[in-house]
């Protein structure tokens, strides 16, 4: 099926010519950027940026850079390397651009099984490695001579000691199929619903509950290795307070900018390819219309498959499982 014949209820954002003239007017080139500039999407490579940066302004880097594998990014083809060599790349990346990040800073380092050993090799020699998340990622091909690939990892690092961690921020609202209750009958440690029993649990960094975006999410891209907004709003949230600056120098179809202005930060998003930072434009611009983060309401995060995060006016609020929006 071709893009002009695609399935009903198809979501995916996509661009024609006249979006594409209009929004490019609004990208900014690598070379111009400084932090006197935020809330930009800059077209270019994130080598030329760290020296435009006033030392220690950024307070969060998100880095998802290309895995150790091969893939293709429009009209760029990445091919896997020897470990040792990928290892160095990352160090490069690193040397590039800690220097712009605050003392009390946090670093996230995306990669796969393969590329975490790297990263972990890199980011030790420079920061404080304070955890690894593995993430569950439920698509994937079958591998017949091997277990299938579906999970992925985030490193979570600190320049130093003093760091923000917003524990209460991201908690996890579960059912509880088992529930205990005190002596006088009163629930314990759960809470009672008109629509279920739930306890509202701090995270662990085994995360089970994220959808990659897929056609009838209304965040999907064509961007083949499009991150969750809901993945990126447990980030945001925990590492980051309102106003704080986030810098994404593998920005893609736009995901960190795009929570960013929803949950209240500023943001820098650099990316190379040119339809990319295009998608992560009009993302933002719809952002401006539509606030909601999917699986998150009223200050947690929702169990998979449990309640639907819908949007009245303004205001998030809980609504039952609807078929007419992905529950995740």
């Amino acid at each position: 099926m071709s893009k002009d014949q695609s399935a009903p209820g198809n979501r995916t954002i996509t661009l024609d010519d006249v979006a594409r003239d209009r929004l490019r007017a609004r990208l900014v080139a690598d070379t111009k950027l400084d932090t006197g500039l935020v809330d930009v999407t800059a077209l270019g490579d994130c080598f030329n940026i760290a020296s435009n940066f006033a030392p220690a302004s950024v307070d969060m880097l998100f880095l998802d850079p290309p895995y150790n594998l091969n893939k293709r990014f429009g009209k760029r083809s990445f091919a896997k390397i020897p470990v040792e060599q990928y290892t160095e790349f990352l160090g490069c990346i690193l040397d590039t651009l800690l220097p712009t990040v605050k003392p009390d800073g946090t670093v996230y380092i995306c990669g796969d099984w393969l590329s975490s050993f790297s990263i972990f090799a890199a980011a030790s020699e420079r920061l404080n490695v304070r955890n690894r998340i593995t993430w569950e990622r439920e698509k994937g091909r079958g591998a017949r001579t091997n277990w299938k690939n579906s999970s992925e990892d985030i490193w979570f690092c600190t320049i130093g000691d003093h760091y923000t961690f917003n524990v209460d921020d991201v908690k996890i609202r579960r059912r509880v199929l088992a529930p205990y209750r005190n002596s006088d009958g009163t629930p314990k440690d759960w809470q009672e619903r008109d629509r279920g029993n739930y306890r509202d649990t701090y995270p662990s960094n085994l995360w089970t509950d994220i959808t990659i975006p897929f056609w009838s999410m209304p965040e999907n891209t064509d961007h083949p290795t499009q991150k969750s907004e809901k993945l990126l709003a447990k980030l945001i949230l925990a590492s980051t307070n309102p106003g704080d600056l986030i810098l994404d120098p593998f920005l893609g179809s736009g995901t960190t900018s795009v929570v960013a202005k929803k949950l209240g930060r500023h943001f820098i998003g650099v990316e190379m390819e040119e339809e990319y930072a295009l998608l992560a434009e009009k993302r933002l611009e719809l952002a401006s219309f539509d606030t909601c983060v999917q699986g998150y309401s009223n200050g947690v995060f929702w169990e998979r498959n449990s309640f639907n995060v819908m949007k009245s006016g303004t205001k998030q609020v809980e609504k039952p499982k609807d078929k007419s929006r992905p529950l995740i």
